[in-house]
């Protein structure tokens, strides 16, 4: 029944600037797009942008650790720290970072609010 995932999605507000953060900042594929949905490769795994036609996206909590309800993206990275000047640079909120035995953990919004996480593990 269940033969994997096909897609984790964020909705957005305004499609271009997102397909944009997400192509030029986290480095993503374009591979299918419409103007109510974007689909971005993400080595293998489709990540899926949902235009909310200009509607707000309801906000949640979330802290340094990450998004309290709901699924949460985490990226590779091979050094969080030269990804976080990037992500600043592009306008994305860091909410927190931690290095810790396990990994180095960086966790962001993108510009829509969106909770996502970068983790350069260590096991």
């Amino acid at each position: 029944m269940i033969q994997g995932v096909h897609d984790i999605y964020y909705n957005v507000t305004d499609m271009s600037r997102a397909v944009k953060f997400y192509s030029e900042v986290l480095n993503m594929k374009i591979s299918y797009e419409t103007s109510h949905w974007t689909s971005m490769d993400c080595g293998g795994v489709m990540v899926g942008l949902h235009w909310t036609e200009g509607e707000d996206i309801p906000s949640f909590p979330r802290d340094s650790h990450g998004a309290h309800c709901g699924g949460t993206l985490t990226l590779s990275s091979d050094d969080v720290s030269s990804d976080r000047k990037v992500l600043e640079a592009a306008g994305a909120k860091i909410l927190g970072e931690i290095d810790e035995s396990w990994g180095h953990m960086l966790v962001f919004e993108d510009l829509d609010g969106n909770v996502l996480k970068l983790q350069n593990a260590k096991y």
